[in-house]
This record gives C-alpha cells, structure tokens and sequence, in this order.
C-alpha cells in the first residue's frame, strides 16, 4: 500500500512508503509515558553506589581490561614502539578489542569517546570508531531465539529474514527482511541477554565512580558519578526499542514542523514494535561517507552537510528535539539527495535526554 499524503501533513517520510502511519493510534505507543517514567524512576537506582560491587562482573571487566594494558605495558617498557605515535595506536587497538569482548555497556562508551575528537588521542578515536557499527555480530541462532521470544512463529510474520547482519552495534544489530505481505523492511534486533548485562556493568561502574574522583584527567571536567548517572539514563533507554521507535516519531514531526524537507526518518512498522525488535521501512542510498558515489548520481555533497547542520541547530535551537548520536553510521544520503536520520535510541532534548 503506498502512503497516502495523511502521514505526510505532520511527518518527515518517504513519499512513497509501504505503510501509513497514524500515530495517534500506534498500538505499542499507547504505553510510552509510563516507560518513559519507570526509567527515569530507575536510573537513580542503577548509578547509586553501592557498598559492594557485583563481583564476579567486576573480576571479568578488570581481568579482560588488564589483559589488554598489561601487554602493551611491557612492549612500552623494553623500548618495543618507534615512536610515542605506535604506542597509542597498539594500545588502543588492544583496549578495542578487550571492549567488544566485554560487551554493550563498555561499546556504548567506546562510541562515545570516538565522537570526542581533540578530546582525546586520534588513535583512540580512530580505534573506538570501530565500535560504531562494526561490532562482532551475535550469532544468528541466539538472534533468531530474541525474535521467536517477542513474536512468536517467525514466518507468520516475516517470508524471509536474512542471517547476515547489515550492521551490527552495542544493544542491537540489524538485518534485511521481508514481510509475509512481501514487503521489503529492515528488523533491528537487540542482543540477547543485553539488558541484564548492561545492569551488571552500571553497578561496577557507579562502585567505581566515586575512586576515581581527582584521579583521571575526566574528573577535571565532570563529576564521574554523575557522568555514570547521566550515562544510566542515555542506555537504559535504548534497552527498549518502544522508546526508540517513538523518538522516530518526534523526530519526524519536529523536522515537518520545522519545514527541513531535506530530512526524513523511515517509518517505524505500526504493529511490529517490542521492548526487544524494532521493524522499519526499508530504505536504499549511499551511505554518508560515500562521497564519490553520491557526486556521479549528481548529488551535491557540500549541500548534504550544510543541511545537516542546520537541521542539527535548528531542531536543537528552536524546537528543542536533536539526533543524540549524529556520526556519519547514522546518516544515509537517497538518490533524490534528501538525508535518512538513522538509530534514534538518543536523542537530546532541552532540559536533558529523554
């Protein structure tokens, strides 16, 4: 069924979708508030330190952490690197690979850091970026077993889903699929056992946070335990993709409002949204760093990025509503030139994330 022009008087969509949206009526909204309220509710809880950590977590992160500094230590101590250069690049290659075995919490962070550049090392940055969405995927029976659990028989529901992730990331990887009906989507998936662990990690973390007070070069800039509060609040709400599917909403409403007609978000499926899957529409492009690509299809690219940063600003500025985790992973150019916003598990808002 193509969209008719109802979903596109107060959202930013593509003009010819597979479904219409009201979102009035969105059967996995209608509980959004109260989400949004039990997390808030909880995040207090989970940055709290506690007298004791969790720890059996706490010997894996030191052990896995301490694997990765300790070899590079000893090379850095017998004059093994050429230059001061090598040596961070070897070190955060090892610190890399140590945060993907440990999983979403500290790869939400390596995300983090590699958006601070000129905050910290370039080889850092460089390494970290990786964990954006080249994250080493789950495998397809433990993903499939998440999609049995919040859907019940997979090929009631879908003719054809592909094993091989499109990407994969801290919480949730994404696959191509295709609905019973045909229609061609994509399905993000989150982790299998993801949300225990990232509770686990909250609790070493707000144990720790307090120790490290005066003592790291990021305590000159913030509090650590409030850094970990305000981390608690950012991922907890990624660990529902209702939350997520209803930021696409906001986000398509404030960029119509705004008249950004450069900008659209792909539309989330009305009836195949769950705590752990998230359906959308399928969309084709160039990815944001595809430079070369988009100029032969005519697509002026310094017009691509100006309007990127003023859609930013504005939404930022005057409607308060901004794409919390904008790197290039998240943007993906159509052949009409317009900008796809992806992954809408953060988005800020005046007054804090939400």
């Amino acid at each position: 069924m193509n969209a008719s022009p109802r979903d596109l008087e107060w959202g930013n969509f593509t003009d010819d979708g597979p479904w219409n949206i009201d979102r009035d009526t969105l059967v996995w909204r209608a509980g959004v508030g109260q989400l949004r309220d039990e997390m808030r509710d909880e995040v207090p809880r989970r940055a709290r330190a506690r007298r004791l950590p969790p720890f059996g977590r706490l010997v894996v992160v030191v052990y896995r952490l301490g694997s990765a500094v300790g070899p590079w230590w000893w090379r850095k101590k017998r004059g093994r690197f050429a230059d001061a250069a090598e040596s961070r690049a070897d070190l955060s290659r090892r610190l890399r690979r140590a945060i993907e075995r440990l999983g979403a919490t500290y790869i939400k962070l390596a995300q983090i850091i590699s958006s601070g550049e000129g905050l910290f090392p370039a080889e850092l940055v460089h390494e970290f970026a990786k964990c954006r969405d080249r994250v080493p995927p789950e495998s397809w029976r433990r993903v499939r077993r998440v999609l049995t659990d919040e859907i019940g028989d997979v090929t009631l529901t879908f003719s054809d889903v592909d094993d091989r992730p499109l990407a994969a990331a801290s919480i949730a990887q994404v696959h191509r699929a295709r609905l019973a009906d045909g229609t061609e989507v994509v399905v993000k998936i989150q982790r299998p056992s993801v949300a225990v662990r990232v509770r686990k990690d909250l609790r070493v973390m707000a144990w720790l946070a307090p120790f490290m007070v005066g003592r790291i070069k990021v305590a000159a800039l913030a509090n650590p335990p409030a850094l970990v509060e305000l981390f608690a609040e950012t991922i907890l709400e990624e660990l529902d993709f209702r939350l997520e599917a209803d930021n696409m909403i906001d986000v398509a409403t404030m960029l119509h409002e705004l008249g950004l007609e450069r900008f659209l978000v792909p539309r989330p499926h009305e009836f195949l949204v769950t705590r752990r899957i998230l359906v959308m529409e399928r969309l084709a492009g160039f990815a944001f760093d595809d430079a070369e690509g988009m100029r032969a299809a005519g697509i002026d690219t310094e017009e691509v990025v100006r309007g990127g940063m003023a859609a930013f600003l504005e939404g930022a500025i005057i409607h308060g509503v901004f794409h919390g985790d904008l790197h290039g992973g998240n943007l993906f150019v159509l052949p009409d030139g317009r900008t796809a916003l992806l992954d809408f598990g953060i988005i800020g808002r005046r007054g804090g994330p939400r």
